[in-house]
């Protein structure tokens, strides 16, 4: 993370907000189901075997498929638009946000749940070269190693504030989880609104980044 410029890591810590906000609405709105950590999801559905509820097993392998599938999704459309890739992935997180938060308006949450989950999946391939990802925007125990290991790199002549990055990386998805369980108890409805409007300022956002802003240090 740290060979990124710095308005690279402000949209990555944007999209790691806006992650948070809707992992925390959906874990709210299915009942304790994560929309975008699927090692969450993996725990639960080792629970759930354990304990004999197939049916429970059913859905939680069926949001794990669905995060798989907007991966898939979301890094065919970085390959189709290679040079300028960030924006085209994200338009397609917003379109697919955006028809979640209409299904949801209109109290249709099990299609709008499954949007939700394809558009997480999706949004992890804004950031990647080679086809492999280089930020994680929803989930941060990849962060938080790497954060720990700048810390102790810092004890041993490295830079004292290299771990910052990291830092607020994680605190974006953990303020982002705040404002998405206070919307959802203050917004009911209309709780997803906040994240396609949130989207859609990322998309604007990172179509004002030069392609070798975004781009590792080789």
């Amino acid at each position: 993370m740290t060979s990124y410029d710095r308005r690279a890591i402000r949209l990555a810590v944007g999209l790691s907000c806006l992650a948070g906000y809707v992992d925390a609405s959906g874990f709210l709105g299915t009942g304790g189901l994560f929309v975008s950590f699927m090692s969450g999801n993996s725990t639960r559905l080792s629970i759930a075997a354990a304990e004999g509820r197939w049916v429970a097993m059913g859905l939680i392998l069926g949001l794990i498929g669905l995060f798989v599938l907007g991966v898939v999704l979301g890094s065919v459309v970085a390959r189709w638009y290679s040079h300028r890739h960030k924006p085209a992935v994200l338009l397609f997180v917003l379109g697919t946000l955006l028809l979640a938060a209409v299904l949801h308006t209109f109290g249709v949450p099990s299609l709008s749940t499954a949007l939700l989950v394809v558009a997480m999946g999706a949004e992890n391939a804004v950031f990647q070269r080679d086809g492999e990802v280089t930020i994680g925007l929803t989930y941060m125990t990849g962060t938080l190693v790497k954060l720990g290991q700048q810390v102790a790199l810092s004890f041993f002549g490295g830079s004292k504030m290299s771990w910052t990055p990291y830092a607020i990386h994680w605190l974006g998805l953990v303020v982002g989880a705040i404002l998405g369980a206070l919307g959802h108890e203050q917004l009911r409805a209309l709780t997803l609104w906040p994240a396609v409007a949130g989207a859609a300022a990322l998309w604007a956002y990172s179509r004002t980044l030069r392609p070798a802003s975004v781009s590792p240090a080789t």
